[in-house]
This record gives C-alpha cells, sequence and structure tokens, in this order.
C-alpha cells in the first residue's frame, strides 16, 4: 500500500489554521502537501491512502540528475511522505509537481539508497531517491580548478576520478607475469558529433551510485569470464578533445577472454552507471543520446499504488 505525500501546516499546533487545498506545494517548506479532510477515512485523490497517515510523515531526500534536474529546477531537495509510501507514489505526485516528467515516463528508473529499485519498495524515513535518466545524457557541470578537484572515489577496482586518467601506472600495477594478455579499453573525447565540431564534453555522475554500480560490475565480470585481475576508472567533469573519459583494463591468462570480458564490461557500463555526458558545439549544447536500460532495470512507467 502506498501512502500520500503529506506535509503539516507551518504551525502544526494551529487548530485555527486553514487547510491547504489537495495537492498544493507549500513554498515555504519543501515536501509535497496534502488537504487535511474532514473524513479521516476518505482517501487521497492520487494514492486512495487514508487522510490519518498525515500523523505519521517520515522525511525522503529526492535527488535530481540529468533532464530531470533541469525540469525540477534543482537538484535535490526533502519532501515529506506518510508513512507506508512506495516509490511509485513518490514519482506519481512528482509528475503532478513538473507535468513534464510524464514525457519521460518509461524512459526514467528510480534508485532508492543508491540501489535500482522498482516502483513498489516502500520508503523509510530518511531514504535517499533519485530519478534516473538514460545514461550517457547529462547536464551542465562547472569545470573545477585544480585545486577545486574533487578527490578519487575509489573501491577494490573502481575509480571515479575529476583529473585526467593516468593510463600507464593503471596499466604496469595490473600487470602480472602469469598473464598472457591485457585487454584494453580507453574512451576518448571525439572533436566531432552529429555533424558539427565538438568544443568539449561536460560529464556528471551520481557518484556513490556510479561507484558502486562499477565495482559490481568488475565484481561480476570477475566471475563470469577467465580473467585473473580488472581496473576500470571514469572521470567526470570537463574533458577536452582528445582526453580519455573511461578507461577499463583486463588482465588474464587468454586473450579470448580479455577481450570478451573488456567488451561486456564498457557496453554493460554505458546502460546501467548513472554517468551522463552533455554535448557542447559552437551552435549550442545537446544531451548525449542516453541508452536504454536493460531489462533487469525498471522504469517509472507505472501509476501509483492502490
Amino acid at each position: 500500500m502506498g501512502g500520500a505525500a503529506l506535509q503539516p501546516r507551518a504551525d502544526t499546533h494551529d487548530r485555527t489554521a486553514q487547510p491547504q487545498p489537495a495537492g498544493a506545494w507549500d513554498a515555504n517548506r519543501p515536501g509535497l502537501v496534502s488537504a487535511t479532510q474532514p473524513n479521516w477515512l476518505a482517501p487521497d485523490p492520487v494514492t486512495s491512502v487514508p487522510a490519518w497517515r498525515i500523523l505519521n510523515q517520515m522525511q525522503v531526500k529526492v535527488r535530481y540528475f540529468g533532464m530531470t534536474k533541469e525540469i525540477a529546477g534543482c537538484d535535490q531537495e526533502v519532501v515529506e511522505l506518510g508513512e507506508g509510501t512506495c516509490a511509485a507514489d513518490l514519482f506519481a505526485q512528482l509528475q503532478q509537481r513538473f507535468p513534464k516528467l510524464d514525457a519521460f515516463r518509461g524512459s526514467i528508473a528510480l534508485a532508492v539508497n543508491l540501489e535500482y529499485s522498482d516502483g513498489k519498495t516502500i520508503l523509510r524515513d530518511h531514504d535517499e531517491v533519485a530519478l534516473i535518466p538514460p545514461v550517457s545524457g547529462g547536464t551542465i557541470a562547472n569545470e573545477p580548478s585544480p585545486a577545486e578537484a574533487a578527490p578519487p572515489l575509489i573501491s577494490e577496482h573502481c575509480q571515479i576520478v575529476s583529473e585526467a586518467i593516468q593510463t600507464a601506472p593503471i596499466l604496469a600495477a595490473l600487470k602480472r607475469p602469469e598473464d598472457g594478455a591485457v585487454a584494453v579499453f580507453d574512451g576518448i573525447v571525439r572533436d566531432n558529433s552529429r555533424g558539427r565540431r565538438t568544443l568539449y564534453l561536460d560529464y556528471t555522475a551520481y557518484e556513490a551510485m556510479a561507484l558502486r554500480q562499477m565495482e559490481q560490475l568488475a565484481q561480476q565480470a570477475l566471475g563470469r569470464f577467465a580473467m585473473r585481475n580488472v581496473r576500470v576508472v571514469h572521470r567526470v567533469g570537463r574533458l577536452q578533445s582528445g582526453e580519455s573519459s573511461v578507461y577499463i583494463a583486463v588482465a588474464s591468462a587468454h586473450r579470448a577472454a580479455a577481450f570478451d570480458a573488456c567488451r561486456w564490461l564498457i557496453d554493460t557500463l554505458k546502460t546501467t552507471v548513472p554517468i551522463w555526458k552533455k554535448e557542447h558545439f559552437q551552435d549550442g549544447a545537446v544531451w548525449a543520446d542516453g541508452e536504454p536500460f536493460p531489462p533487469e532495470i525498471p522504469c517509472a512507467d507505472y501509476g501509483a499504488s492502490k
């Protein structure tokens, strides 16, 4: 069962305050508002959840990326929801606030606490919910100065960096005498796209989730292919033509396994890891076409729960 998105009045002890209209937005306190109904057993018009759930509220952080960030006009906010609200209920009510989201139903995925989730996931107090548009399409990021560059995010086999990828040290550290092959994929920024000259690319990421997804892919590859070790590094921020955006190196006793693993890693990364890019040209900028999510990742094309 889902829960209505609710928010108390400015003074929750003021019994004389006028109720807000159903579905109204309170600019003074972020959150979705539901009217106080005379009949506390009457259902919410969107989620069909009784209004008594106003007594049991929780706070959830909503994060927006890529096209959803531009639609919402912010990168994150905290909303107040009724107990028992599921991810589908939240998305349905965000659609009410931001009608342009409806055009992307079926192509946006939801993540709860850094993991892809379906609409039935019940939300808890202080959960983090992210709207994930197709990866490889994105939003503009300001180019950091060297002094402002963020430190790399590092897991056992993966990194997300904001400065140039140092490919030679990665390869040198990976090689071992028992390896018969190291296959490398080095993704490089082209100077042209869509028949136009590319000035630069801006990469943005849901970094904590992206690193987790990359590490999961590395672990899956180690179990799926006859390989010894792997490194996956992705860069974020502003990249110029000729710079490396993603670097994958696979060490194996035999070349076939190394090639197969390397190809699988980049192909899967491009459809599942929440990293987006925007291409800048002399006459404007466009989002790179996002890859469709694989079948195992549910998209936000479901309605609110009943």
